[in-house]
């Protein structure tokens, strides 16, 4: 328990900091609109490239892991497909529920995965991002669109030009051709990349909007629950079903176990959701994380 405290006490803090700063107006208002197109779209593809080119893509595990990621986010899509049915949710609605539940913070989730496994787990951290990036994001999208297939094209093109896929995909073809950065280009994408998880945690927290928690509190419990319990179980249950080494079986748990991501509001604005609803999940499951993530951990390791 110690460990996971000593290892997550930080992150919050940052967290918990850019909310502050925000709030007091430091460094002004234009500042984190700014900071997160730049994370967003140069620092953390910087990161998840250079741990993708060094992941393990020959780990004997790895066809496990990946059958356990697609496992856990399948069974979380038919509960959310059936309580969709049983409570009639509209696709603004459904499409928010089904982003708090399967989409996650991946600043949190690195920044996480490096304090308690380090570069190893980034590495392995970087594989679940391959796979769960681009598989999330078309759920959310095919959420939203309430079944009908028109213009469907066009709301998933954004998701193939997403900078973090394109990082994964070249992190892999990298990975799995053989080169080698040379020239100190190395250490321009170690710059980069470690520049990500810092600005992107205090991002987070000047994203929090904790005036939006007093509407809709029955679909905000609900759907937290679902997301901080309900899914790591699932994701405990598929680890324990296949079988899978302690540090990647964790690592599945800590990334169900993640508060929903703030980037989460933005598509449910471009796609016409309830975003005050969105707002709302993401700040709430940003702040009982705290003390969720610090129990399952303690738990698992």
């Amino acid at each position: 328990m110690l460990t996971v405290i000593q290892a997550l006490w930080p992150l919050f803090v940052l967290i918990i900091a850019g909310y502050l700063m925000r709030r007091s107006g430091f460094p002004g208002d234009a500042f984190w609109p700014g900071a997160e197109r730049l994370n967003y779209f140069v620092l953390f593809p910087a990161l998840l490239f250079r741990s993708l080119a060094g992941a393990p893509l020959n780990d004997p595990a790895l066809l496990r892991v990946l059958l356990a990621v697609l496992l856990t986010l399948g069974i979380c899509s038919l509960g959310l497909a059936a309580a969709r049915r049983l409570r009639h949710w509209p696709a603004g609605r459904y499409g928010v529920y089904v982003q708090g539940v399967l989409r996650f913070n991946t600043y949190l989730g690195l920044s996480a995965t490096a304090a308690l496994f380090g570069d190893q787990g980034l590495m392995m951290a970087a594989v679940f991002l391959a796979a769960l990036v681009p598989v999330v994001n078309v759920l959310s999208v095919l959420a939203f669109s309430g079944g009908q297939s028109t213009g469907w094209r066009a709301r998933l093109m954004p998701i193939l030009k997403n900078p973090l896929i394109l990082a994964c995909a070249l992190g892999a073809l990298f990975n799995v051709s053989g080169l080698e950065l040379h020239w100190g280009s190395e250490r321009l994408v170690d710059f980069l990349a470690n520049t990500s998880l810092p600005l992107g945690l205090l991002t987070v927290g000047a994203a929090l909007k904790p005036e939006l928690l007093r509407g809709h509190l029955h679909g905000l419990l609900g759907n937290s629950l679902s997301r901080l319990l309900i899914a790591p179980l699932v994701a405990w249950c598929s680890m324990q079903l296949l079988h899978l080494p302690p540090m990647e079986g964790a690592l599945l748990v800590l990334f169900f176990s993640l508060p929903t991501a703030p980037t989460a509001y933005v598509l449910t604005r471009q796609l016409n959701g309830d975003a005050e609803l969105m707002a709302g999940i993401i700040t709430l499951q940003t702040l009982l994380s705290g003390l969720s993530l610090m129990l399952i951990l303690s738990y698992l390791l």
